[in-house]
């Protein structure tokens, strides 16, 4: 595979100030596009009045403050109380200095769901370090960086326990095993030139280090400052310089290890339900060829493919937009093009298409050849993907996802697309529940970001969670190219790509979330 960059982790781009202009409206609902299954007919008037005048009764009860932006114009803001904190604009370069220097909940409304906001305390290098997660175990939300790892209580963003690392992390897994389970790579010294030598256990729920054991080498150039792991079931597999391994998570037992089957060599992998692999297959007759792109299901016990398939030479694979089913986004460099493959459960191809839509680079890999299941912008369920999109840019990295675009996964062909937000907003799909698609939407210039509710079968959109006004400058430093998120148990959590050390007037804000 071509252009991967060292390491498993992309790094994100030094932070930007955050802009502030004219007030939009926070939120556009879904205009439904012909693909495949044709227009849709418009809803009769007195059907879109009646389904407007309850939506405001609901929220006139719930003392909430959403604008929704409807057909035809911005509604009128609903009466309430408002607030927000004259110290501290929440942005990170108010004077901070303590809790009480900044409250996201200030003036928060009825309806409206509690923030809770936590800055980094760890002293770092000076140019900042990359933070990992968020995941979410029982009641317990946690967050990483190369020193240590800090569990949070879920509900209010008290710390429960912190686990210092003797050396630093040089790998982390996407997700933990489905009993909480987390297998990291340590490396060997505190050196900073050290190798990325050992695996480490950690329970998230409690903060307890578990085994601990020296990667077994599988050749004598199995060497690496990097590992690439995946999780799944009770296997946990590191992907280094062509090699790959498998452990056990319960004990660390070495369950499989291969350097180049069939000639094509291990990337990455991706993990979750199933266990995707990724590798590279150089052209046996042509050194200097790019090769081929190559994507297979393994056993987790084994480390045997059970399917396997190869793109076309010259593409490569970006990133694994979901696991079951199996979606995959690939990009072509020199054609600039990029693609959807989605896969059958045998590994056969059920569509592959080229969106005429543009998504974030951490959504197709251009740019950014690891982290393969980095992409915080995609849902899928069993027949459609949903991914947040915009315009095509000039080139296949577009920064602007302002909309959430419904993909047949059978056909290829786009279903339907939300509004554009107004400037400043981007769209996240979270997840899929309930017949639903779970969005986040970022902070504008003059609201607070919130999750709202797409039906999956037309885009039709409700608000689920909004936070406080208050909240909006701190959530305005979750920069959309370096923001990590996870939706658990009706809770958001936003963790930084990248914090610094504390200093007495600028806060390093790590850690966000709002919820039920």
């Amino acid at each position: 595979m071509t252009g991967r960059t060292s390491g498993p982790w992309p790094e994100p781009d030094e932070q930007r100030s955050a802009g502030f202009g004219p007030p939009p409206a926070p939120f556009a609902p879904p205009t439904p596009r012909s693909g495949g299954r044709g227009p849709r007919p418009p809803r009769p008037v007195a059907a879109v009045g009646a389904a407007l005048a309850l939506l405001a009764a609901l929220l006139l009860i719930g003392g909430g403050a959403y604008r929704l932006t409807v057909r035809g114009g911005p509604a009128q803001p609903l009466a309430g109380p408002s607030g927000s904190p004259a110290v501290d604009r929440g942005d990170g370069k108010g004077p901070g200095g303590g809790p009480d220097a900044y409250d996201p909940n200030a003036g928060i409304r009825a309806g409206e769901a509690r923030v809770w906001l936590r800055d980094n305390q760890a002293e770092v290098a000076g140019a900042g370090v990359s933070q990992y997660g968020p995941w979410r175990v029982g009641d317990t939300v946690v967050a990483a960086i190369p020193s240590g790892l800090t569990g949070y209580a879920a509900a209010d963003g008290r710390e429960k326990w912190k686990l210092p690392l003797q050396t630093q992390l040089c790998g982390v897994p996407p997700a933990p095993s489905a009993n909480g389970k987390l297998v990291v790579g340590v490396k060997e010294t505190t050196s900073q030139t050290s190798r990325c030598t050992h695996l480490q256990q950690i329970d998230l729920a409690t903060g307890q280090a578990g085994w601990k054991i020296a990667l077994p080498p599988e050749n004598n150039h199995d060497t690496t400052t990097q590992f690439e792991l995946a999780i799944s079931g009770d296997t946990v597999v590191v992907a280094r310089s062509a090699l790959m391994s498998g452990f056990s998570v319960t004990d660390g037992h070495k369950l499989f290890g291969t350097s180049s089957p069939n000639g094509c060599y291990p990337s990455a992998f991706a993990g979750g339900s199933r266990l995707i692999g990724i590798r590279h297959c150089p052209d046996p007759n042509d050194v200097r060829a790019s090769g081929q792109a190559m994507v297979e299901e393994l056993d987790p016990a084994t480390g045997g493919a059970r399917w396997s398939y190869k793109y076309a030479p010259d593409w490569t694979v970006g990133r694994v937009l979901s696991v079951d089913p199996l979606v995959i986004a690939a990009h072509h460099k020199d054609k600039k093009t990029w693609n959807l493959t989605a896969f059958a459960a045998d590994g056969t191809v059920r569509s592959q298409s080229s969106p005429a839509f543009g998504v974030s680079g951490r959504c197709n890999g251009f740019g950014n050849a690891s982290g393969f299941q980095e992409c915080y912008a995609a849902a899928a369920d069993a027949d459609s993907l949903y991914i947040g999109a915009g315009k095509p840019g000039t080139t296949l990295d577009t920064e602007v996802t302002d909309q959430v675009v419904a993909v047949d996964l059978n056909t290829g062909k786009e279903r339907w697309r939300t509004a554009e937000q107004p400037k400043g907003r981007t769209m996240w799909p979270l997840a899929v529940e309930d017949g639903r698609v779970l969005a986040y939407v970022t902070p504008g210039s003059n609201e607070a970001g919130a999750v709202v509710s797409l039906a999956a079968s037309d885009g039709a959109s409700r608000p689920l969670l909004q936070s406080p006004a208050a909240a909006r400058g701190a959530e305005g430093v979750f920069y959309p190219h370096g923001i990590r998120i996870a939706w658990a148990g009706g809770r958001l959590i936003l963790l930084n790509g990248r914090v610094n050390s504390p200093e007495p007037r600028k806060a390093s804000r790590a850690i966000l979330s709002f919820g039920k």
